[in-house]
């Protein structure tokens, strides 16, 4: 049976950027994970599919962006499952891969985490994997708080020990600062079609292969 530790970052990436591999890497150490997991979604339930770059590009420019870091993968998980890229059924599907001994880590934004109870079966999440909530520099714990789940606020204790909050089926949350770069996609989309440069954004082969592919060049194209 799988052992161990693994971090899970699911997202558009539309493009990755190094504001997600820092943020990975910095995860990976903190918590000592055997390998970092980057999974592209297909067709996110709260984003325009119309508006989104198609997802085999989304997830070779994720590929190029990891292949020189042996603790990071690509799972191309959720672009092999027809439908919608809800994060239980990912999540449901990597405990079925890596067993109940594997400790699964899910890691989100703050701003994600703030609209959860508008997620498919959101309250099954907090049962089948420990979440990393990327939170604001500073916040407090009245802060972290506040952005748990109302209507589940009475399953979690505060947990001193790890900075954790304790769901009742034994999983935890950890609120972190990570110290997180100020890169966004949107923004490196809008100097794409600007014309500007995005060198050291992103990397080089993510670079290349935005050029080569003449991705974001059309106005909204690939907005997400």
């Amino acid at each position: 049976m799988t052992r161990g530790s693994i971090g899970v970052l699911g997202g558009t990436f539309n493009p990755i950027h190094v504001g997600h591999l820092r943020m990975a890497e910095t995860l990976r150490d903190l918590f000592v994970f055997d390998r970092f997991v980057f999974i592209p979604s297909a067709i996110p339930p709260h984003k325009p599919l119309e508006r989104l770059l198609p997802a085999r590009d989304r997830c070779e420019m994720v590929r190029l962006a990891t292949v020189d870091n042996p603790r990071f993968e690509v799972s191309d998980l959720e672009l092999a499952r027809s439908g919608a890229s809800y994060s239980v059924q990912t999540i449901e599907a990597l405990r079925e891969a890596f067993g109940e001994a594997t400790a699964i880590h899910f890691t989100m934004g703050d701003d994600a985490f703030a609209e959860i109870e508008t997620w498919k079966d959101w309250r099954r999440i907090f049962t089948l994997a420990d979440l990393i909530v990327v939170s604001r520099p500073g916040s407090g714990k009245s802060f972290r708080e506040q952005l748990l789940p109302v209507e589940a606020r009475e399953a979690f204790c505060y947990s001193p020990e790890d900075d954790s909050y304790r769901h009742a089926s034994g999983r935890k949350v950890f609120f972190r600062d990570v110290g997180a770069l100020q890169v966004s996609s949107t923004a490196i989309r809008e100097m794409v079609r600007a014309g500007r440069s995005i060198r050291y954004l992103v990397p080089d082969a993510v670079r290349e292969y935005i050029e080569r592919h003449r991705l974001y060049l059309e106005p909204d194209a690939g907005a997400g």
